[in-house]
């Protein structure tokens, strides 16, 4: 009896439309040599690209729409409309990018089979949590030694 929620799509008996679960068929046969390092070497550029935009999202995504945020600002003098410029724009800006890196993630799962390997999985979940990691590492840094955090009150003396 098939009881597993992830085979009967949801906790209902039947399957809902589109939740069949996604079954790859047998890892092509390989290429040759050549063609097995160019879909490497397409696949590594695939993660880079996908890691470069996770990695906008930790900085010049936000410097930007703040400065475009301002503009707004001192064209209609009023800061709530630059701020719902902002705000709302950071936020249309991270969903495109988002599912950009969804549909690179998906075709960097196809260039890999490609390359003989048997992925199945993509890596934007990794990808994403080291970005985030990353990202949080540099603001803290940033914030700590360079933007004059005051540590006074813990006990420590800052810069």
């Amino acid at each position: 009896m098939r009881s597993d929620p992830t085979d009967t799509g949801g906790l209902f008996v039947g399957r809902r439309p589109g939740t069949r679960p996604v079954r790859y068929r047998a890892v092509p046969p390989p290429g040759t040599r050549r063609r097995r390092a160019v879909d490497r070497t397409l696949a590594a550029v695939l993660l880079l690209t996908m890691g470069i935009i996770c990695l906008l999202f930790w900085g010049p995504l936000p410097a930007a729409w703040l400065w475009l945020g301002s503009q707004v600002q001192y064209v209609t003098d009023s800061p709530t409309t630059g701020l719902m410029a902002t705000f709302f724009g950071l936020l249309f800006t991270i969903l495109i990018g988002l599912m950009v890196c969804k549909r690179i993630d998906g075709t960097w799962v196809l260039v890999r089979r490609a390359a003989g390997h048997d992925q199945r999985e993509g890596a934007l979940p990794r990808v994403f949590g080291i970005t985030c990691a990353l990202g949080a590492l540099a603001f803290a840094t940033w914030f700590l030694l360079f933007a004059g955090a005051d540590l006074a009150p813990l006990g420590i003396n800052g810069p």
